[in-house]
């Protein structure tokens, strides 16, 4: 299991998702808080935190069905498309700001996304391995 790389790239993807729940993916000046630099984060509202949340969660979990490299894959594409529903959501609470900058930390998402991808194609090569060697049984 800890050998493939897609747990590696999971593992990666999971520990990035969680981080950004402390790390800000944007930081400006909100109406709600005139005067005061407001960093915006993965804990800001309830939406982002339970996506947040639940993004991190399959991330992890995926590792652990590496018998089932099928189901595997296709929690994988949700993933890639749990975390495209993530940045939108940011992008949404970053129209709220008056002014402001993308944080460093913003790349992060970018991260989890390659990260997801990557470990995809790792299972789907995993997957045509084994049809190869039953084949040739």
């Amino acid at each position: 299991m800890i050998q493939r790389i897609q747990s590696v790239w999971l593992l990666l993807a999971a520990i990035c998702v969680f981080a950004t729940y402390k790390l800000p993916f944007y930081s400006g000046t909100h109406p709600k808080f005139p005067g005061v630099v407001y960093e915006l984060n993965g804990r800001e509202n309830f939406l982002l935190m339970l996506t947040t949340f639940v993004t991190g969660g399959l991330a992890a979990v995926i590792i652990f069905l590496f018998k089932q490299r099928s189901l595997q894959l296709k929690l994988c594409v949700l993933g890639i498309l749990l975390e495209a529903i993530l940045i939108f959501l940011y992008y949404r609470a970053t129209q709220t700001f008056t002014s402001g900058t993308y944080a460093l930390w913003a790349i992060l998402h970018s991260v989890i996304v390659i990260c997801f991808f990557m470990a995809a194609k790792a299972i789907n090569k995993d997957e045509k391995l084994i049809k190869e060697s039953d084949r040739l049984r």
